[in-house]
């Protein structure tokens, strides 16, 4: 198992795998793209801004130079937004240790690129980095509770899946192994824009039955792309695909669900954005899932009406009436 890990990103899931993993006996440190906030949080001891009420560890460290953060690691977790992770490992490029594994837990797709977030630290760093997924139903205040949850470590090679497996396994956190990393990043980034569909329909009233059609045909949908992208089909209907999308449609504490329940209350993309200090990485990424689906040439009606909705001031309710008149089908 690994002992020295780095956490890049200072963000909800940096600060409670850092706590997870502390709670291990493990040598983890904490670097953020900003050091005022950085100091804050190891001021307060707690990070107020993205976690607030779970006391940080007294053991785990803080680093501020970029040259120090990965200095003796064994292990790096780029705990970075999707959309921000090019520029921070750009940043940190020259500090990489080599052969180093990188465990990725953002879920996304970069826009312009279309790269899920380990091939973007590919990108980065070249094609020998190992970089890992780590992905699943886990909601960060969820974790800092130390409530059970599931998640899995996706990698092509097997053998480091087990080793980052054995390494954030704890008794209320259980890790799998996948060797399907396309269908696992894939179901994590699309999962967030069908979580917006999901809170459009809690803030119309639009009632259970239409939140239950809109998770399978969401569902649907996420494994036509994922497998027109080369991922196993199976990979859906699993932690990553089924489990992430369950969780992060139905839970208050989802921001892409909470973000589109507010757009399905009236507000506009600004004023929902703006009610929150997190990412909702589901706006972004579903720009680059349309274009994704246009190449592929994928039908992904829900993801569809929501960019409608998002960018191009499509009313709500009409958004919904289109999708309820579709060519009627088959299942």
């Amino acid at each position: 198992m690994f002992e020295n890990i780095s956490i890049i990103g200072d963000g909800a899931m940096g600060t409670v795998l850092s706590i997870l993993l502390c709670e291990k006996k493990k040598r983890v440190r904490m670097w953020g793209y900003d050091a005022e906030q950085l100091t804050q949080i190891q001021s307060a001891g707690e990070n107020k801004k993205f976690l607030p009420g779970y006391k940080l560890p007294g053991s785990l460290l803080f680093e501020y130079k970029d040259e120090q953060i990965m200095a003796d690691a064994d292990l790096i977790v780029s705990a970075v937004p999707c959309q921000f992770m090019r520029g921070i490992w750009k940043r940190l490029k020259d500090y990489v240790p080599e052969d180093i594994p990188i465990v990725s837990v953002a879920k996304g797709i970069e826009n312009d690129t279309l790269l899920r977030p380990t091939q973007i630290l590919s990108d980065v760093l070249g094609e020998g980095v190992s970089s890992i997924a780590l992905s699943g139903p886990t909601i960060a205040d969820e974790l800092a509770r130390r409530l059970p949850a599931t998640a899995c470590a996706a990698c092509r090679n097997e053998k480091l899946a087990k080793e980052v497996q054995k390494t954030f396994s704890i008794s209320w956190l259980r890790i799998y192994t996948n060797t399907d990393i396309i269908g696992v990043e894939l179901a994590g980034a699309v999962k967030n824009i069908i979580a917006i569909a999901a809170g459009i329909i809690d803030g119309t009233g639009s009632g259970d039955n239409a939140k239950a059609a809109l998770l399978s045909r969401g569902l649907a949908e996420i494994t036509r792309l994922g497998v027109a992208c080369g991922a196993r089909p199976q990979t859906f209907a699993g932690l990553t695909g089924l489990g992430d999308l369950v969780t992060t449609c139905i839970s208050p504490k989802g921001r892409n669900r909470s973000f589109g329940e507010r757009i399905g209350r009236g507000q506009t993309l600004e004023e929902a954005q703006k009610a929150t200090e997190s990412v909702i990485e589901g706006v972004a990424t579903c720009k680059s899932v349309i274009e994704l689906a246009r190449r592929l040439n994928v039908d992904m009606p829900i993801t569809q009406a929501v960019f409608k909705v998002l960018f191009e001031h499509k009313p709500v309710q009409k958004a919904i009436a289109d999708l309820m008149k579709r060519q009627l089908k088959a299942e």
